[in-house]
Formats: structure tokens, sequence, C-alpha cells
């Protein structure tokens, strides 16, 4: 497995690569990425994770502040070139970046999204997704195991 942090660039090579979009919030959202790192860590694969460990809550989120819109860059930028975008909505949080996301990539045919029950925007998520033919799962497990079928 070939994992991919911001703020090092994307440069993708012929292995599936897929974008973990998801539930980030720090301190309430369950860090759902390392699952599934874990559990891909030896597949043939390219992981884009945009959760980074040096993340500084004292960056401004505005488009004047350098490392803030280094790190949205970024995650355009892998969401854009990914194969496969796998989401997941942690029902905790508000998720409002994953929100936009599922918008903005509902008719790109790349991604799969598990919205747990208790989701306090599971509707519009579900009615988003009918819609478009996103294809849904119900579990974290589910969601990793679409990943392993598509390296098949």
């Amino acid at each position: 497995m070939n994992l991919i942090v911001p703020p090092i660039i994307p440069e993708l090579n012929k292995n599936l690569s897929v974008f973990l979009a998801g539930s980030i919030e720090s301190g309430v959202a369950q860090k759902w990425q390392d699952k599934v790192v874990e559990e891909l860590l030896e597949e043939n694969i390219t992981i884009l994770n945009p959760r980074r460990e040096s993340w500084d809550h004292t960056w401004e989120q505005k488009i004047t502040d350098p490392t803030f819109k280094e790190q949205v860059l970024w995650e355009l930028e892998a969401l854009e070139k990914a194969d496969m975008i796998i989401m997941y909505f942690d029902t905790h949080t508000k998720s409002p970046i994953t929100l936009l996301e599922l918008g903005l990539y509902a008719r790109s045919n790349k991604l799969v999204v598990c919205c747990p029950d208790g989701f306090w925007r599971k509707g519009n998520v579900d009615i988003v997704s009918e819609q478009y033919g996103v294809q849904k799962v119900n579990s974290l497990e589910e969601l990793i195991n679409e990943v392993k079928k598509k390296l098949k």
C-alpha cells in the first residue's frame, strides 16, 4: 500500500487510488481512516488520506491562510485524481465538508457512501445518493469490502 497524506502532492501510479472522504472533526469523529489503512495495508493500492497529524487548530479557515489553503487545495486535487472515493459519515459529527464533497462528486461514479442511522442529515444523503445512483453501504466494514472488491 502507498499512503499519501498532505502536503505531499498526490502523484499516482497504475494502482487503484482511493480518497478517504468523511467525518474528520478532531476530538469528535472516530479515526475511521486508521481502520481503513490498517485493513488495506497488504493491498496493491494508493490511499489518499486528508487527515494530517500536523493539523494546527490555530490555522484560520480563510483563503489568506497559506497552510489552510494548501490543505484544501490538496484535498480538491486528490479527490479529482482518485479512482474511487469512499465516504463515511460519523453519527457524532455534522461533517459539512463531507456533505459538500458528496455534492461535488455525486455524479462522478467514483463514490461509495456509508451514512449510518443517526447521522443528522441522513435523509439528505440518502436522497442525493438515490437521485444520482451513488452506491451506499451500511457499515465501515462494507465500505472497506467495496474497496477490496474493486481491487479484484
